[in-house]
């Protein structure tokens, strides 16, 4: 097929949908804890011609020739995002969360090695060990969780569960945990048991960009994290480190010398789990953590937290209960048995007024992954528009008159009138 012919086609189908989709997110009031907004010059970066490039290998280090643009540009994204976290080592080449965790386990881990993650019926990740996931599969999985009665983690039950399993890596970090972890702690634990430690802060990473929540660089071996959530950058993974360290199998290079981690990792990254990076979303992440070393940022990240404060006080207050009794992030996990509702029909009620969250399993469930017991909502989207604490107020109200009118569709339609209407003032971005 010729250039002319591959540019004759108009595919109005899907452009269509994209349109829609857009109608969707401009109108509505977005609350899934994992997703955000990027900004028109992180889009554009994403759609630009870095697209066309394969560029295997590492900056300096390609099996592609006409590479040296996309060095510069990938360069630029390790260096600004080892500036916004105080690292000194990173890869940014992760397309995914999964990605980069797959990628951890590869260089740390041998098959069958013991692994102690945050249990996934309790907020933690698939790639935490859930058997269903490779990490579950490939490696022999503990888990450690939150008390029933305080929706925390109890760090005495963590060392105890270590002490007994002995893993070679200890995980940390959560999709559906609303509160700060004791890094000093999971350390003290990992050294005891001779394990490595690592951080998935996929979730809170730009509120500890911030240094809003503990810093996980100071105690954690590797950290790993996606890229957009509250650090509010492309669709990706990355890696980092804040001290190199010899890697544990005594593997040597072909001098004869140790092989340090990052070799390691960055093996494990590309050839790997991995083929060519996408350089076009490297480059929209090397746009993103440009944006975040902004100081505006920093008012963006202190925004997100406090609107989630006021809108889990405010549930709360309506007599929701909230897991672990409020919120140091983000999100929030609110367990509706209480209510008389299950997750299911919380998030198809409220996609029915233009909300939109998830329904998500809580801690000591009584029903089906694909039911659950309950909603978890976060607030990075919703701050990315403008909204402040008194807006979180307004949709905390919304989110209880429908669910109360769960099977009233003509009440249901009047608050998602409400919310276009309220959601006008607050535009995404020219498209």
């Amino acid at each position: 097929m010729n250039s002319t012919a591959t540019h004759s086609y108009k595919d109005t189908t899907i452009f269509n949908l994209i349109e829609q989709e857009y109608k969707r997110q401009l109108h509505g009031i977005e609350l899934i804890a994992s997703e955000n907004f990027v900004s028109e010059q992180v889009m554009r970066a994403m759609g630009s011609v870095l697209t066309n490039k394969y560029a295997e290998g590492l900056p300096k280090k390609r099996y592609y020739g006409g590479c040296e643009v996309v060095d510069e540009i990938e360069q630029i994204a390790i260096d600004r995002v080892k500036e916004l976290f105080g690292a000194v080592w990173a890869n940014v080449q992760p397309h995914s969360g999964a990605q980069a965790n797959a990628a951890v386990m590869l260089a740390v881990l041998k098959p069958g090695d013991k692994i102690l993650g945050f249990d996934l019926s309790h907020g933690g990740h698939l790639t935490h060990g859930s058997p269903v996931n490779f990490s579950g599969k490939l490696y022999q999985p503990s888990f450690y969780g939150v008390e029933p009665e305080t929706g925390l983690i109890n760090w005495d039950k963590v060392e105890e569960i270590a002490m007994r399993e002995k893993p070679k890596l200890i995980i940390c970090g959560a999709s559906a945990y609303s509160r700060d972890w004791d890094y000093a702690r999971l350390r003290a634990i990992a050294d005891q048991v001779g394990a490595l430690l690592m951080a998935d802060i996929s979730h809170p990473s730009g509120l500890i960009a911030k240094k809003l929540l503990n810093d996980p660089l100071e105690y954690c071996h590797i950290i790993t994290t996606t890229t957009h959530k509250t650090l509010r950058g492309p669709r990706g993974g990355l890696i980092m480190m804040r001290k190199d360290f010899e890697n544990p199998f005594g593997l040597k290079n072909p001098k004869g010398e140790l092989r340090m981690m990052s070799e390691l990792l960055d093996s494990a990254v590309f050839p790997g789990t991995q083929g060519g990076p996408l350089e076009h979303v490297i480059a929209a992440k090397a746009v993103a953590f440009g944006e975040a070393l902004e100081p505006s940022f920093a008012e963006y990240a202190q925004q997100v937290r406090k609107n989630a404060q006021t809108m889990a006080q405010e549930f709360i207050r309506r007599g929701y209960k909230v897991i672990s009794g409020g919120t140091d992030n983000h999100l929030m996990l609110i367990d509706l048995r209480s209510k008389n509702l299950t997750g299911k029909l919380a998030q198809e009620t409220l996609i029915k007024a233009d909300i939109t969250i998830n329904k998500n399993a809580v801690p000591f469930d009584d029903k089906s992954p694909f039911v659950t017991s309950g909603m978890r909502l976060g607030t990075p989207a919703i701050t990315t528009r403008g909204l402040k604490e008194n807006d979180m107020l307004q949709i905390v109200e919304w989110i209880d008159e429908a669910l109360q009118n769960h099977d009233n569709d003509t009440k249901l339609n009047q608050i998602r009138e409400k919310i276009n209407l309220q959601m006008q003032k607050y535009p995404l971005f020219a498209y």
